[in-house]
């Protein structure tokens, strides 16, 4: 089973990555296959709203999406981890939320797959629940199984995650829970 990290932040190498390696990290030593998209390595441009994925299994705009699609596809869970812009995840995140509309028009191509959130925020209180509920409102719109980390919503920390050590605990025990419940999932196909 394969789990794919999407870090939802425009800067490289900072939290948002941080928090996903670690998730994943946890993935791979529970057996998992795991892949990642860091938009700060990407281009994604806003939809357009033209409507052209109602009729085709594409996108008219050329950018890196197409391969998000693909590794979405591939995925059965997946984790996404955002920073909070102004009380929510950022735009660069938004526009890839916006474009998956064409996975959602295409047979929910995401239906079933189990997803789980991460936040990271400049305090404590500094709109990561907020975030991470707009995340799994994304998440149940395409039809996803949703996860937090038994306790709560799902990974919260505060910037910078190294000094969280509370906060990295919550991202673990989301990436335990995902883990736990896709193994689930996989033991009642058998």
């Amino acid at each position: 089973m394969k789990i794919l990290g999407i870090s939802g932040s425009p800067r490289k190498g900072k939290n948002c990555e941080k928090m996903i390696l670690t998730a994943l990290e946890i993935a791979k030593e529970r057996g998992f296959e795991t892949d990642t998209v860091f938009i700060s390595n990407m281009e994604i441009a806003p939809c357009k709203v033209c409507g052209a994925c109602v009729e085709n299994d594409s996108c008219v705009i050329e950018d890196d999406m197409e391969e998000i699609y693909e590794k979405m596809r591939s995925a059965d869970g997946i984790i996404v981890a955002s920073p909070v812009y102004m009380g929510n995840y950022p735009a660069q995140l938004k526009a890839l939320f916006d474009r998956s509309v064409l996975l959602r028009r295409n047979n929910l191509a995401l239906k079933n797959k189990v997803g789980a959130a991460l936040s990271v925020g400049g305090s404590r209180n500094g709109g990561q629940e907020k975030t991470i509920q707009s995340i799994h409102d994304w998440m149940h719109i395409h039809g996803m199984i949703v996860v937090g980390d038994n306790f709560h919503f799902g990974g919260i920390a505060w910037n910078p995650i190294e000094e969280d050590s509370i906060g990295m605990q919550t991202v673990s025990e989301t990436a335990k829970k995902l883990c736990e419940v896709l193994e689930l999932i996989q033991n009642n196909k058998r």
